[in-house]
C-alpha cells in the first residue's frame, strides 16, 4: 500500500475523533493530503489541534473540541461540520483512553470510564454521522480498535472490552448500512510509536520488536495509510472486516 498521497480524496469530508496527537494526528494529516476536507476532534490538546489546524488550513482542516462520550457534544460537532461542508461522507472513531491495572485493583469507575469513551464514544459518533452519510448514499465509517481486542492482554480488561466490542460493533454496523452504500470497517493495530511507546527504554523497545516478526515497531503513518484506502473507492467492496497492522505478531 502506498505511503503516499494520491488525491483519491478530493471532495470528501471526514471526521476524525482523537485527531490532535499519535496515530489521530497521522490519519488527519494523510486524509488532507489525499484530498479531503478534516474535522478532527480534541478533548484536552488545544495547542496541538490548533497547530495541525493553522498547518493545514481553514479551507482543509476544522478543530473542535469534544468529548465523545457526551452525545450532545458530538451532535454539536456534527451540526458544526454540516454547517460548515455541508457533507460527511468518512468517519474515523479514533478517540480512546487506557486506565491499566489487573483486575483485582481495577475500580469499576476505571473500568466504566474507558468503556465510555472507547466504545459508547463509538457508538455515539457513528449514530450521529449516518443520517447524513445516508443522504450521500456513499459512506465510509473506520474504527481504531487494537490487537488487544483479538488476543487479549493482562492488566488492560477494560480496555481489551471496549476494543473487542468495537470489532463487534462494526461488523453489525456493516450490515445494517450495507445497502446504502456505507462501509464499515476495523483497523486494529499492535504496537505503534507514540507518545507512549516513545517512554520506553532501549531495552524494553528491543523486547518488544522481539515479538514481531517483522523485528520493528510501527509507526502512525502504517495506521494512516491504511485508513486512506478503506475511505476511498479503491476499498469499495470491502466491509465488516478488522486488519491487524501489527507487523506479524497476530497472525494465524
Amino acid at each position: 500500500m502506498s505511503q503516499n498521497p494520491t488525491g483519491r480524496l478530493e471532495g470528501r469530508v471526514a471526521i476524525v475523533t482523537g485527531g490532535s496527537r499519535g496515530i489521530g494526528r497521522a490519519i488527519v494529516e494523510r486524509l488532507a493530503a489525499e484530498g479531503a476536507r478534516v474535522a478532527f476532534t480534541y478533548n484536552s490538546s488545544p495547542g496541538p489541534a490548533a497547530e495541525i489546524a493553522e498547518a493545514l488550513g481553514s479551507d482543509r482542516a476544522l478543530a473542535i473540541q469534544c468529548d465523545v462520550a457526551n452525545p450532545e457534544q458530538v451532535a454539536a460537532m456534527v451540526e458544526k461540520v454540516l454547517t460548515a461542508w455541508g457533507k460527511i461522507h468518512i468517519l474515523v472513531n479514533n478517540a480512546g483512553i487506557t486506565k491499566d491495572t489487573l483486575m483485582l485493583r481495577m475500580s469499576i469507575e476505571d473500568f466504566e470510564s474507558v468503556i465510555r469513551t472507547n466504545l459508547t464514544g463509538t457508538f455515539v459518533a457513528t449514530k450521529a454521522v449516518l443520517r447524513p452519510m445516508m443522504g450521500e448514499r456513499w459512506g465510509r465509517i473506520i474504527n481504531i480498535a487494537s490487537v488487544v481486542g483479538l488476543v487479549g492482554n493482562p492488566g488492560q480488561a477494560n480496555y481489551v472490552a471496549s476494543k473487542a466490542g468495537v470489532i463487534g460493533m462494526t461488523k453489525a454496523v456493516a450490515r445494517e448500512v450495507a445497502s446504502r452504500n456505507i462501509l464499515a470497517n476495523c483497523i486494529a493495530p499492535g504496537y505503534i510509536q507514540t507518545d507512549m511507546t516513545a517512554k520506553l527504554n532501549e531495552a524494553q523497545q528491543t523486547e518488544l520488536s522481539a515479538q514481531i516478526p517483522l523485528k520493528r515497531i510501527g509507526q502512525a503513518a502504517d495506521i494512516a495509510a491504511l485508513v486512506a484506502f478503506l475511505a476511498s473507492d479503491d476499498a469499495g467492496y470491502i466491509t465488516g472486516q478488522t486488519f491487524a497492522v501489527d507487523g506479524g505478531m497476530t497472525m494465524v
